[in-house]
């Protein structure tokens, strides 16, 4: 059985040799005790040994990574944790990337509560100044973490602050910087500061540099945890802050500045956007350069509308399919089909309507070699609108008749319950617009369904129909 002291300061490089010497060795785990500091009983505590180096064990960067950092967590039995781990990756040289290893995610969270306490103390700590009369100015703060990261962290202060002398005194370590050299004590209770007028001034700028406009409690204690409240001198201030954070808001609001009336008035009209019909020419060659949405990426072309350009009859469907985008032209896919047939049936002439689609390039989902139909959002609908709007001020249609939930959505603002609307006449700020579900939808129904469902649709075809007579 191999004793073996590490001590409070210089833990990480006490380990490591260590533990190079006990592996190269071939100890395993269960005959090393790991004495941290002399916290192990008497009995126990007699330091042994060590065998010597045989060779260089050879182990993971990532490994040597992790160790790194979880040497300096709270855990009396951090040692033994990682040490079982590097004996284990003898025979195991890919654990490092397993995920599910109960034993290395133990050791990753661990080291992800020391890089916090390290980021907590760069954030946290304090000083206050101790009016020295040397050349060089000196500092002082008191500090409580959570784990023992003094050590690994004082560097960084020595790089941020190595024009001044300063000491962090902790619980557990403590750190002092003299004319460029760094060094370590043991720690020490919290000793009497003197006071630091630039406190006062501190706790003026955090004042006035909070917004209680956008103050989220919860969030603010997760990145300021409490327990580091007492030790910052701008701590005091918060739960006023918080108290009168709405009162203050309410405040901020009411001295906000307002723009008059009648200009307000002036920008939401140039902000309206509205459709500029100037020209067929000018439609077109908007279409083709359209990026307002997303779904021109993936499409192969946009699809306009077609046909008669004065008709009496304006039919808007939902969007283009798979070979209507191919081939740049609406309804000619399957419930393109289905309509031709439905409409001859009910006596309504395709070819002196003008047809088009309320969304104009197709929207899909790539599996293998086919594309799946999806719906658009509202957010694709709302974009398109304004195409369709164009179509519709230079085609001034008697009637437009409405196939399915996206084109009821873009001209009478709602999808829902087509079924029960469908068949009658809406008065919409596009002219009267007659409900109907789309063919898609007809192809999609159980056969035993379909006779009834087809001649539904014919009697709303034949009732657009009547109403442009």
């Amino acid at each position: 059985m191999y004793t073996v002291p590490l001590p409070r300061i210089g833990t990480d490089k006490a380990w490591r040799e260590a533990a190079r010497s006990l592996l190269s060795n071939r100890v395993p785990p269960e005959d090393i005790l790991w004495d941290f500091d002399q916290t192990l009983p008497e009995l126990f505590s007699a330091p042994t040994p060590l065998p010597d180096l045989r060779g260089q064990p050879k182990v993971p960067k990532s490994f040597v990574e992790l160790s790194q950092q979880v040497v300096w967590h709270k855990d009396p039995q951090r040692f033994a944790r990682l040490y079982a781990l590097l004996w284990r990756l003898r025979l195991e040289p890919a654990l490092m990337s397993d995920r599910a290893d109960a034993d290395l995610a133990k050791l990753q969270q661990m080291e992800k509560a020391v890089r916090r306490c390290k980021h907590k103390m760069k954030a946290f700590v304090r000083f206050r100044d101790l009016r020295s009369d040397g050349p060089r100015r000196a500092f002082a703060a008191w500090f409580e973490p959570t784990h023992h990261t003094v050590e690994p962290t004082a560097p960084f202060f020595a790089r941020r602050f190595a024009d001044m002398d300063w000491i962090i005194l902790t619980p557990d370590v403590t750190a002092r910087f003299e004319n460029g050299t760094l060094s370590f004590q043991p720690g020490q209770d919290k000793p009497d500061l003197p006071e630091d007028a630039t406190e006062e001034l501190w706790g003026t700028y955090f004042r006035n540099i909070f917004n209680p406009a956008r103050l989220k409690v919860k969030a603010m204690t997760s990145e300021m945890p409490k327990k580091y409240w007492k030790n910052l001198p701008e701590a005091k201030h918060i739960p006023d802050l918080i108290a009168h954070a709405d009162a203050k808001a309410k405040e901020m609001q009411d001295k906000a500045p307002t723009l008059p009336p009648e200009r307000v008035a002036r920008i939401r009209e140039q902000l309206v956007e509205t459709a500029q019909p100037a020209s067929w020419n000018m439609l077109q060659a908007g279409l083709r350069a359209c990026d307002r949405c997303p779904l021109c990426a993936p499409a192969t072309q946009v699809v306009p509308g077609t046909g008669v350009r004065d008709a009496s009859l304006m039919i808007v469907g939902e969007q283009p399919g798979d070979q209507e985008d191919q081939a740049g032209v609406p309804f000619v896919g399957p419930a393109g089909q289905l309509f031709d047939r439905l409409a001859q049936e009910a006596g309504l002439d395709r070819e002196s309507a003008f047809v088009t689609n309320a969304v104009k390039h197709f929207k899909f989902q790539q599996r293998g070699k086919r594309r799946i139909h999806q719906n658009p959002n509202s957010a694709e609908i709302e974009h398109c609108r304004f195409w369709l709007q164009s179509e519709i001020a230079l085609v001034k249609p008697k009637l437009i008749l409405a196939m399915g939930g996206t084109a009821a959505e873009s001209l009478t603002g709602s999808r829902k319950d087509i079924l029960k609307r469908r068949g009658a006449v809406e008065e919409t700020g596009f002219g009267p617009v007659l409900l109907t579900v789309h063919p898609s939808y007809l192809l999609r129904l159980p056969d035993h369904l379909k006779a009834d469902a087809n001649a539904a649709f014919v009697a709303d075809l034949q009732e657009a129909r009547r109403i442009i007579a």
